[in-house]
């Protein structure tokens, strides 16, 4: 039985998926819909600040103050994940480039005005690159088990200790899912 899936949840890697590009990662789901799925790897950071890529946006992002790598797809490019402390459809003033994935949490357009969107940021990631499936195929994976479907809870994303995040998120989960965070990253060793 394939679990359902909507966007702003996430996708924790299962300890045996093969896939380098995706051991131990937590995937916050920024689409899914039947013509595919779309997603960001936000426990990977890597050793480039913000401040030599993105001028405009350093001090702005949350810690580690550092880029991100999304995934696989799209690696020459930015995303931007932002929270604000209040949903900026609701004040009347959403911020240009603005679109809302779940409560206060969506993407920002990365040519707009950081100074703009001040006062009411809480947090923001900057990813390079992104995960993508074509239609069908995250639910084909889903149906084989690669992944396990959580809700996330507003800081999952912009987690200041992102190397905990996948032992964090399934520990909190319900049953014999949380078992799976004590997996050893080689369980040959075990």
């Amino acid at each position: 039985m394939v679990p359902s899936v909507c966007a702003g949840q996430l996708l924790i890697a299962a300890p045996d998926l093969g896939d380098p590009n995706f051991e131990r990662s937590v995937i916050f789901l920024l689409d899914h819909d039947g013509s595919g799925s779309l997603g960001v790897v936000v426990n990977r950071p890597t050793e480039l600040p913000v401040a030599e890529v993105l001028v405009p946006w350093s001090g702005f992002s949350s810690s580690p103050d550092v880029v991100f790598s999304g995934g696989p797809v799209g690696v020459d490019g930015a995303l931007a994940l932002a929270a604000f402390d209040s949903v900026p459809a609701a004040l009347g003033s959403r911020p240009r480039g603005w679109r809302p994935v779940i409560g206060g949490i969506g993407l920002i357009d990365l040519d707009s005005d950081p100074e703009a969107v001040r006062q009411d940021l809480r947090a923001l990631r900057i990813f390079a690159g992104y995960a993508g499936w074509g239609a069908g195929q995250l639910d084909s994976e889903l149906s084989q088990g690669a992944w396990v479907v959580a809700d996330s809870l507003p800081g999952d994303a912009f987690s200041p200790r992102p190397d905990r995040l996948w032992g964090d998120v399934l520990r909190r989960q319900p049953g014999d899912l949380r078992l799976l965070a004590t997996c050893p990253a080689d369980p040959s060793l075990n």
